[in-house]
């Protein structure tokens, strides 16, 4: 398969950075899973020196300790986690991570030590949009029980696996990029998309996009709810698809009361974070009938124990954490495409992608 449609990035000039006003060498250390072509095109520039540290195997996303002396010369650090030994990097000044989420950088000191940081927020957009439409559709028709039906050899033909997802309202708690890709989607199957955030709906700039994708204008929710008006958002939903970050002021944010105001018809969809939902609430709104179902993509253990009651619930979906994938086909491309362009915008002065603030860092 390919991606035809992917932006490019930013050419970098051999023998020297577009724009630049010194030639000093800039060190670039990449901790990550290479793409032979973007890093030969970073090589050709004889003002970077590159070093490559990741082995290219799937422990990339280990935190590991590196030789002091080496890291102690990095001006860019690619990776997915910062060594353990990071303090050493006294000359960092950015970092380009390889996920959307960034829970592993808080309490670093990133910004006190003036170091910038940006994430792969975008990557992953289409494939978690994708999921979360399969899941609406599965969960509607009871896509588990058909499949129990076809093991035993039963013909059932009940309507309740003839339901339609057209018309459904669908509820996004967030509005970042899996929830503009997911609500083109919905659009395009014909549901109304409803949009619960603290300040509103606003144009997206700065920010990776897969070309063709999202909704860079925010002009496609059908109504726009702020947190003080959560309620009425929660209680006229066929479908909440959470899409939030996971910091402290969001762990737990939807418990026993924001479940409890969801028509009992509703199912819950969880691609963001798993403690987004409080676990001991979620178990009783799926037992007592709170909520009709759930669709689950991350979760409170990695891995899930065998004997977790979600696992033997029948109206339950669970996924291995695998919606949005670093071994999905457009990955590698996607992440390297955002920090090739970032590190060319650093070098040239221009914005860059995805950079997350202070508060974010701190939090």
């Amino acid at each position: 398969m390919k991606e035809t449609a992917q932006a490019s990035p930013v050419a970098l000039a051999p023998g020297g950075h577009n724009d630049r006003k010194t030639s000093a060498m800039t060190n670039v250390m990449i901790d990550v899973r290479p793409d032979e072509p973007s890093l030969e095109q970073l090589r050709a520039c004889r003002d970077l020196h590159i070093t490559v540290t990741a082995a290219g195997s799937d422990d990339e996303e280990l935190a590991r300790t590196h030789d002091p002396e080496m890291l102690a010369r990095q001006d860019i650090l690619f990776c997915s986690y910062l060594p353990t030994n990071h303090q050493a990097m006294t000359r960092l000044r950015l970092v380009q991570i390889t996920s959307a989420g960034y829970g592993q950088l808080l309490g670093l000191d990133l910004p006190a030590r003036g170091v910038r940081v940006c994430n792969a927020a975008g990557v992953f957009d289409v494939a978690i949009a994708e999921w979360n439409v399969a899941m609406m559709v599965i969960l509607a028709r009871d896509l588990r029980q058909m499949l129990r039906n076809q093991d035993a050899g039963h013909w059932v033909r009940e309507a309740r696996f003839q339901r339609e997802v057209r018309g459904a309202t669908v509820g996004l708690w967030g509005y970042g990029g899996l929830a503009r890709q997911t609500a083109r989607l919905c659009k395009a199957i014909g549901q109304e998309v409803w949009v619960l955030t603290r300040d509103g709906v606003k144009p997206r700039r700065e920010t990776f996009i897969v070309p063709g994708t999202g909704d860079v204008e925010g002009v496609l929710p059908d109504r726009v709810f702020t947190t003080d008006q959560k309620h009425a958002f929660l209680a006229g939903l066929d479908f909440l698809i959470l899409a939030l970050p996971l910091n402290s002021s969001t762990l737990g944010i939807v418990g026993e009361d924001e479940l409890r105001a969801l028509p009992r018809h509703c199912l819950l969809l969880n691609p963001a974070r798993g403690p987004l939902v409080k676990e001991e609430a979620l178990l009783r709104a799926l037992r007592e009938g709170w909520i009709a179902g759930a669709a689950l993509d991350t979760h409170y253990h990695y891995p899930m124990p065998p004997d977790h009651p979600l696992w033997k619930m029948p109206n339950v979906i669970m996924t291995p954490h695998i919606s949005g994938s670093a071994r999905g086909p457009f990955y590698l491309k996607r992440i390297w495409s955002i920090f090739t362009q970032n590190l060319e915008r650093f070098i040239s002065g221009a914005p860059l992608l995805n950079e997350l603030s202070v508060r974010q860092l701190e939090q």
